[in-house]
């Protein structure tokens, strides 16, 4: 059996009072050694309570200070959480994390619609050469699809023995009214020019005739128009008949956009109205377009109308199968509506923050109506001349989130 000693410290009173042999310092030392666990529990708690978090990544959390992984931000400590559920930050957080707050106010919001469209050959300025007389082919100065024409540069030779009697026609009217000087035989070099004309024959061209005195049986015919060459139907040495067709040149001065709508949408457009048209390529710079026409009759087997669009294209930089959108505009009515960032979606719903008269920011659910890419429109939930948070709400929601976690955001409400 072990022996068991306690120390006892003798004193003048423990001498004076034999039975009092324990030492009176030992209750002091104890409650000395409980006080300071106590203390120490309660900073070891307090320092597990001290979370620090990046403004902008609110997924980093850190038991102390430091710099963010990301962005290398210093971390700040985490806003303390009121008992009604807001948030309370001082202004080192509220900069760090750019959050700043407006008044609601009421307003026309801008609705817009962006239809996805396509550029089109101009129809109505699509030039068809067609032959003038019947003959055969001698020469094609253009020979390839996509080659860009100016009005007036030649575009082929024809051999025909039609244009070559008009000129003979020509020639003999003009040495008659030269030498016999009447006036009926002025009537017929005049008619016989005209026949010329018609006939695609150019004024230079007969002046040309008149001054050299000799018919020449191949005539080369000018293009009529400029643009780009999209077809070729004739060939070199082929016979054809007067109107048969030789090319397709399109105009790209004035260019179409087609796109499709809803049906339910045609009541926001009409023909006539001025759109603003965002070609792919050219974002930077809008355009604006015509409507010109839109389509009587739905697409069959589907609820889709047709619209069309004129647009300038003077520089001819817009080419027949580029992609465009078209961005339908038009006034809401009067609403509240608040920046597009200002309002946090989740799975529960939708929620904004407004600034409580203490500095506090407090989570509401709201309901919304119509959404632009910039702005939504609040339809109940909030009221004029509060203060919302209109940027570093997802911050704020994610801090929220941290402290109370996903299940108190979902069982939220206003």
């Amino acid at each position: 059996m072990k022996e068991f000693r306690m120390s006892v410290v003798y004193s003048p009173r423990s001498i004076a009072n034999p039975q009092s042999t324990i030492d009176y310092r030992l209750p002091t030392m104890l409650l000395l050694l409980i006080v300071f666990a106590l203390s120490c529990t309660q900073n070891k708690t307090q320092a597990l309570e001290e979370k620090y978090t990046c403004p902008m990544h609110p997924e980093i959390i850190r038991n102390k200070p430091g710099t963010c992984p990301i962005c290398f931000m210093d971390l700040v400590k985490v806003g303390a959480a009121g008992d009604d559920g807001s948030l309370v930050l001082n202004e080192s957080q509220i900069k760090l994390a750019n959050i700043s707050t407006a008044p609601v106010v009421k307003k026309k919001m801008e609705i817009k619609t962006i239809l996805n469209g396509k550029i089109m050959v101009n129809e109505e300025e699509t030039e068809v050469i067609s032959s003038r007389v019947q003959g055969r082919i001698v020469r094609l100065f253009f020979k390839e699809v996509g080659q860009r024409i100016l009005q007036g540069e030649p575009l082929y030779e024809i051999y025909s023995e039609q244009l070559l009697t008009l000129q003979q026609e020509f020639l003999l009217a003009q040495r008659q009214a030269e030498e016999l000087k009447e006036k009926r035989y002025e009537s017929f070099l005049t008619s016989s020019r005209k026949k010329l004309l018609l006939f695609g024959v150019t004024k230079n061209q007969i002046d040309a005739l008149a001054e050299h005195k000799k018919a020449n049986s191949r005539i080369t015919y000018l293009a009529t128009a400029s643009g780009i060459i999209s077809k070729i139907d004739a060939t070199e040495g082929q016979y054809v008949a007067e109107g048969s067709s030789l090319y397709r040149i399109e105009k790209l001065d004035k260019v179409w956009v087609e796109a499709e709508l809803y049906s339910n949408e045609t009541t926001n457009v009409k023909v006539g109205d001025k759109v603003n048209v965002e070609v792919s390529g050219f974002e930077n710079n809008l355009t604006k377009g015509k409507i010109i026409f839109l389509s009587p009759e739905l697409r069959q087997g589907n609820q889709i109308i047709t619209l069309r669009l004129e647009i300038e294209n003077p520089e001819r930089k817009f080419i027949p199968g580029m992609q465009a959108n078209v961005i339908l505009t038009r006034s809401g009515r009067n609403t509240i509506v608040l920046p597009i960032d200002a309002v946090v979606h989740d799975d529960s719903g939708s929620r904004i923050w407004v600034q409580q008269g203490d500095g506090s920011f407090k989570m509401r659910m709201v309901t919304t109506g119509e959404e632009t890419s910039d702005e939504i429109e609040i339809t109940d939930g909030v009221e004029e001349k509060e203060k919302v948070v209109v940027t570093g709400a997802y911050l704020l929601y994610g801090e929220y989130v941290l402290k109370h976690g996903n299940e108190a955001s979902a069982e939220h409400h206003h």
